[in-house]
């Protein structure tokens, strides 16, 4: 039980942690885009720059949310998924964003739809953990 408890508590400093890291991140990224970048981004460069910054934030605010949630539900599997769904999703989606707004390599796109998936998997996760939980420990 004692081990049940402290694998619990490190996946969710875990989701906290990196979930936070990727949010400062989302932050350097977007002002990065709007000064550093103005210049050398086009018009619709810089409002995928932008869509890859929002989509990060979201996500990265959703893994917060799944560390908390670990130490609340009893669904830790789903949450878990979920959490390394948003993760891969973030990396996918939003990075891809950032490369296809400053490169021209043109099947990079194909890769910003399967992180779309992911996140779509991640907040199905999100939705059956909180449907199939039958313990809320506060």
């Amino acid at each position: 039980m004692t081990q049940n408890v402290e694998s619990s508590l490190g996946l969710s400093r875990f989701f906290i942690v990196v979930g936070a890291i990727l949010a400062g991140l989302s932050v350097v990224i977007g002002a990065f885009g709007a000064h550093a970048l103005s210049a050398h981004l086009t018009e619709r460069g810089a409002a995928i720059w932008g869509t890859g910054v929002q989509y990060q934030m979201f996500h990265s605010v959703a893994m917060i949310v799944i560390g908390i949630l670990l130490l609340i539900l009893n669904s830790k599997k789903l949450l878990k998924y979920a959490g390394f769904a948003f993760l891969i999703g973030t990396i996918l989606f939003s990075g891809s964003l950032y490369l296809i707004a400053l490169l021209t390599i043109k099947n990079l796109g194909l890769i910003t739809p399967l992180g779309g998936l992911f996140f779509v998997v991640g907040w199905l996760l999100l939705i059956s953990a909180a449907m199939l939980s039958t313990r809320i420990r506060i």
